[in-house]
């Protein structure tokens, strides 16, 4: 434990030396080793900005930040007060990508300065997913939406069919649909407004920019699967800013060092999500499994 703490303070304090002397913090999540912690445990959540407040304190707020983030995602309006709150707080701020960060992991990205990924790196859709009331399961906001439009559509054009959708429009009810209309739109128009404020500021045509960039990060019919790797390529092509980690390799071996000390570190601790900044500063999350 005393030697994975140390070995990663080092390479965070050997990330922020490298980008001429910021400071570092790794927000990592344990959704890879510990699946069965679930989403509340492992995804981002209102709770973090007090981990954000703690970790961050005492740094130097006149430097820039860079974000190592490694999450599945999680709660949206959590995800704007992370944003918000580190805008806030430094003049700059970048996030590098290790491996994964998505959904709401991706919108933190979009609402920074610009993206280090690697080859293996991958952001994600950020249309919201919601639960189904009669079945506990996640599914596509935008999914429901065109679900309910195209059964009142046909019922419409052919009220015989009405009796096939009854049970399916019963599940969803104008409530679930109306609320999922809201979360896509809350979801897009939040990164539109992030990237035209921050990534494509002084850009002349930044409001055209951002709103396609979003629309496509927000887009099902384009993905298809919540899950689906966008790859720095995808993300350059939508005009974001998106540096290759490979072209500093002393920067891409101090962050790939970092992230598999990380991944060490969840295996051998009861820790779900971490953390940690180039001060040697941790918020720490912990999780172990029931029964046995």
């Amino acid at each position: 434990m005393g030697w994975l703490t140390t070995s990663l303070t080092q390479r965070m304090v050997e990330i922020g030396a490298l980008r001429d002397d910021r400071n570092v913090l790794f927000y990592a999540s344990s959704f890879l080793q510990k699946p069965g912690a679930g989403a509340a445990v492992t995804s981002i959540t209102h709770e973090d900005v007090n981990g954000l407040m703690a970790v961050i304190y005492g740094m130097d707020y006149t430097r820039g930040l860079t974000l190592l983030l490694h999450t599945p995602g999680g709660v949206t309006t959590a995800a704007e007060s992370f944003v918000a709150y580190v805008c806030a707080k430094f003049p700059d701020v970048e996030v590098i990508v290790p491996t994964f960060a998505f959904s709401a992991g991706t919108m933190i990205a979009a609402g920074c300065d610009r993206i280090w990924m690697g080859r293996q790196s991958q952001l994600g859709p950020i249309d919201p997913q919601m639960p189904m009331p009669s079945t506990g399961r996640f599914v596509s906001a935008q999914a429901i939406v065109a679900q309910f439009e195209k059964a009142t559509a046909e019922i419409k054009a052919d009220t015989d069919t009405s009796l096939a959708y009854a049970p399916i429009l019963q599940t969803m009810g104008p409530a679930l649909v109306q609320e999922a209309r809201v979360s896509l739109r809350y979801s897009e128009d939040t990164v539109a407004t992030w990237l035209r404020t921050h990534m494509f500021s002084g850009d002349a045509d930044a409001d055209t920019k951002s709103k396609r960039a979003a629309h496509f990060l927000n887009d099902r019919d384009t993905h298809l699967d919540h899950s689906r790797r966008i790859d720095r390529d995808s993300a350059r092509a939508q005009g974001l800013t998106v540096l290759d980690l490979e072209d500093n390799q002393d920067l891409q071996e101090a962050v790939l060092t970092a992230y598999h000390l990380m991944t060490i570190l969840f295996e051998r601790t009861p820790f779900a999500k971490v953390m940690y900044t180039h001060l040697g500063q941790s918020w720490l999350k912990n999780w172990a499994p029931t029964g046995g």
